[in-house]
């Protein structure tokens, strides 16, 4: 980082500091910076300064209003990727993804040999050690370290009481009407741009159709008959 101007640089030096001045009146967590903690403050009043132009909707900082204007309205891509043609709404997902062609992982677990290519997979991971169970099941209360596992329990261990959302498209279930939107725009909504296969010619208009063809080539076989040794890709 460089700048032609002292405070910048005194801004920006901030952001590797441990120091956190700034305390939260309503919970008692610190912040680094003001602008940190003024955000943190509306989360909690409900206070949403941030307003789209286009629908309206309002945010808690400028940096969400930013993400939504370009998913909803401008659908602009302004990081490209230098290596091959991903493009992406955000900067944050773009170093996720350049981090894939270098196999840099730059979070690396201190009790254990794991690491990781983002922050939020090392949070998750370091679960693992402190045996942390956050998530909790409402109808036994039964408790778990992601949310993931949580919902695949409602699912098998309360099937009638929990309503269950069928892919029309693969085997997947989910518990919630908007986790099936989620996974259907995630995986099988028509991508204009074709997503081609490193390994070979192929390539596909649809994100699963994309990640089961990845799976042919990494030989992979994960799903096991529960009668017989018989394992398949698919």
């Amino acid at each position: 980082f460089t700048s032609v101007k002292l405070s910048s640089l005194k801004h920006h030096l901030k952001a590797h500091s441990d120091e956190k001045r700034h305390v939260c009146h309503l919970c008692s967590k610190a912040f680094r910076t003001a602008t940190l903690l003024h955000n943190h403050v509306n989360a909690h009043t409900g206070n949403k300064p941030h307003k789209c132009s286009e629908c309206e909707t309002a945010f808690v900082t400028r940096g969400e209003l930013s993400r939504h204007r370009r998913y909803k309205h401008t659908l602009e891509k302004p990081f490209k990727c230098t290596i091959c043609e991903y493009s992406s709404v955000e900067a944050s997902k773009m170093r996720r993804h350049v981090r894939s062609h270098t196999g840099e992982r730059p979070y690396p677990c201190h009790l254990c040999s794991y690491a990781s290519k983002d922050a939020y997979k090392l949070k998750r991971h370091m679960l693992t050690h402190t045996g942390e169970k956050r998530y909790e099941c409402y109808v036994c209360q039964a408790r778990f370290t992601q949310s993931g596992t949580m919902k695949i329990h409602m699912l098998q261990k309360h099937g009638e009481n929990v309503p269950k959302h069928q892919c029309p498209h693969c085997s997947t279930f989910l518990s919630r009407k908007s986790d099936l939107g989620v996974h259907l725009r995630n995986l099988h909504s028509y991508m204009e741009e074709a997503v081609k296969c490193r390994d070979c010619e192929a390539a596909f208009h649809e994100r699963y159709a994309f990640l089961q063809h990845r799976k042919t080539h990494r030989n992979e076989k994960e799903f096991r008959c529960a009668q017989c040794s018989c394992t398949c890709n698919q």
